[in-house]
């Protein structure tokens, strides 16, 4: 029977990002957002519970049959650490491996703006949002920020995740990583007692509910730099998910408290590659200035995103102009422009005012040169 290694041996060597371990089919690699099946036969419900309970220690085999889930991660070395997921499926265990790669990529590698990312790395104080559906590279942008931090500030990072994904070494700045699950029972039991541990820094692996939110919400407010992720779209659609998850008689009140501590907001979409090789990162990019501060407190947030497309000047940019970018690169096509935008006809007459025709499809205008966004 194949082992658990040689499955991720594979996963790393065709470039996946997930290895899917099910029993009725034969194991599968996500590569470039694509299932491929490996050239193994189909699994049995016995073969995938050995191989799943090969990574698992006895404490987590109990936890996951007393729970029937599991969120766990684990390294090998000279491969990578991997985030995982253990489940049932009519009976059967199944799992999904996430490769995390044990090196950092820095922001140009990454195709992010690095104006803007060392913009909010030096902030002293404040919420920076990094939000994106799962697998839009949320929690790779995030180390890579805590990274730069990490080399260029003397400071105390606490990490609060579900599980710990990137491991960081102790650099400039000093570091405790807390997993919920072994070192704390939960996002907000952490967040209540981490003002007690002197922290400069907190990275929050998911808001996830009203208490992590507003516990996120104090921590800014108090002076400390949080960094947090959402599954949310886009820039506006944050803001409202954060306000909406409040009571309605506190909802003003989380608008206020919002307009004073949000500093930015990066929303996150990872699009295959127009030559079927990687994928290409297309991020909107939100710079809280007064005018945005404005709209929050004053329940305008649909104003936000005409201030968004008219704040170059502050690094901002939305999805549409990111996603118009991207394709000038010759990173994607129009079609998956298009598909991917949530206004397609302001994608469109984007095209046609840089195209000068009538259609605003492809080759309606000149594309610039490389040198925009890379992939991942």
């Amino acid at each position: 029977m194949i082992g658990i290694e040689e499955l991720l041996q594979i996963m790393v060597q065709r470039g996946g990002s997930d290895l899917h371990v099910t029993a009725g089919a034969p194991p599968k690699v996500r590569v470039d957002g694509s299932l491929v099946s490996t050239e193994h036969d189909t699994l049995t419900p016995d073969e995938t519970k050995k191989i799943v309970y090969s990574v698992l220690t006895s404490e987590q085999i109990a936890k996951f049959e007393r729970d029937l889930e599991l969120d766990l991660s684990f390294g090998i070395d000279g491969l990578g650490r991997f985030r995982t997921n253990v489940f049932l499926q009519r009976g059967a265990t199944g799992a999904v491996f996430r490769v995390i790669p044990y090196a950092i990529q820095s922001f140009s590698e990454l195709g992010l703006p690095e104006d803007v990312c060392e913009m909010f790395c030096a902030l002293p104080k404040g919420l920076v949002l990094v939000t994106g559906a799962t697998g839009s590279g949320k929690s790779t942008t995030l180390a890579a920020m805590i990274d730069f931090i990490n080399q260029h500030r003397c400071e105390h990072v606490i990490t609060i995740e579900d599980p710990i994904e990137y491991l960081h070494r102790n650099k400039n700045c000093l570091f405790n990583q807390r997993e919920v699950g072994s070192d704390t029972h939960s996002f907000s039991n952490a967040l209540r007692s981490v003002l007690r541990e002197d922290p400069d820094v907190v990275l929050i692996g998911e808001m996830r509910d009203l208490e992590t939110i507003e516990l996120a919400l104090t921590l800014a407010e108090t002076g400390h730099l949080t960094f947090a992720t959402l599954h949310t779209s886009d820039t506006v659609q944050t803001i409202n998910r954060i306000v909406d998850v409040f009571p309605s008689h506190q909802q003003q009140q989380v608008r206020t408290q919002l307009s004073f501590v949000l500093q930015g907001v990066l929303c996150q979409s990872l699009l295959p590659r127009a030559n079927g090789r990687g994928r290409a990162l297309v991020c909107e990019i939100m710079v809280a200035n007064q005018a945005i501060r404005s709209c929050i407190r004053e329940n305008k947030a649909h104003q936000i995103y005409s201030l968004i497309q008219t704040g170059g000047k502050y690094g901002m940019r939305t999805m549409n102009q990111a996603l118009f970018e991207v394709y000038n690169t010759n990173a994607i096509t129009y079609d998956e422009a298009l598909a991917r935008t949530t206004d397609p006809e302001d994608l469109k007459r984007t095209f046609q005012r840089a195209g000068g025709g009538a259609g605003g499809g492809p080759g309606t205008h000149t594309r610039r040169g490389s040198g925009a966004l890379s992939g991942r």
